[in-house]
């Protein structure tokens, strides 16, 4: 697979997390988040348990069976950090800021990969076309913070730093777990880990309204209950399958700005709400982007 495929599969990924969020947002607004991060890990865990029991003599699916690093059997428990970062980053500074906040934080993050090798990343240099064009990108990110009705807490605009830190964090440990047992397999371990801290979590500190969030769930639409969960093993096959393959700032960039614009789409399609320094903030992100390809692309003299 070529890069013009990496990066499709890359922007897949970021409108199909968006369809997730609100999937996964209207159940647990119908139950309670942790509620709606317990299915959702069950769900997948299972879809993933079939395909791997289904395709245990397919070496596409066992994987390599190489023997890992034992930390990155743990990266799943990244997954309520992050649930629960973004959720009080939300309520606290407005979802505008709050996006912003995440994906510079993402970018950032990635920017660090790629320039030290980190993670088992390929280590890339940075020139000055390359900064430019992550100005540019930048500029985005700023656009779009400036389009919030939020209130601009410090603290809390570091949490969404922090959260988007760790989501790319996630993808990257994900993706070099991938490289020793396979994309599926990897995932699946994912999901081990995150159903494990959502369960230790919510029924030690939420255990009242989480048992009443899992009694209720019979009672609601059954698309709205698996939907999330469906979605969540694509998302992270796809990104185990991905990131290490592509500068880890392409990814972040792709994933973010495509995720905005089908937020937007969806906003403007279902709830008749639309914001321009959204879309203007992810164009810009996609121009950076552009341009890093476009330097990427030029014969080193």
């Amino acid at each position: 697979m070529n890069l013009p495929m990496y990066l499709f599969l890359d922007a897949l990924t970021g409108m199909v997390i968006s369809i997730m969020v609100v999937a996964n947002t209207l159940y647990g607004q119908a139950t309670t988040m942790g509620v709606s991060l317990i299915v959702n890990h069950t769900i997948g865990l299972v879809i993933l348990s079939v395909i791997l029991l289904l395709g245990r003599k397919h070496s596409a699916i066992r994987g390599p069976g190489k023997k890992a690093p034992w930390y990155l059997y743990f990266n799943g428990l990244f997954g309520l950090a992050i649930l629960n970062l973004n959720y009080y980053t939300v309520v606290a500074t407005g979802a505008s800021l709050a996006m912003a906040s995440t994906v510079f934080g993402q970018s950032f993050c990635s920017l660090i990969f790629d320039l030290t090798g980190w993670m088992g990343m390929q280590k890339r240099k940075l020139n000055k076309a390359k900064a430019l064009s992550l100005a540019v990108s930048g500029v985005g990110i700023v656009v779009m913070a400036s389009g919030g009705e939020g209130t601009f807490a410090i603290l809390y605009v570091l949490l969404g730093v922090l959260a988007g830190a760790i989501t790319m964090t996630q993808m990257v440990l994900n993706s070099t777990f991938a490289s020793y047992k396979g994309a599926i397999r990897a995932s699946h371990q994912n999901f081990i880990g995150g159903l494990a801290a959502g369960l230790l979590f919510y029924f030690l500190l939420q255990r009242q309204p989480t048992l009443e969030g899992l009694a209720k769930t019979p009672s609601l639409p059954f698309l709205l209950v698996v939907s999330g969960g469906i979605l969540a093993v694509f998302v992270v096959v796809s990104t185990s399958y991905v990131i290490i393959k592509i500068p880890a700032v392409y990814s972040a960039l792709l994933l973010s700005s495509a995720q905005i614009l089908m937020s937007l789409a969806i906003d403007t399609i279902f709830f008749d709400k639309f914001s321009l320094p959204l879309l203007i903030g992810a164009i810009l992100m996609l121009l950076g982007m552009a341009g890093n390809l476009v330097s990427d692309r030029k014969p080193t003299p």
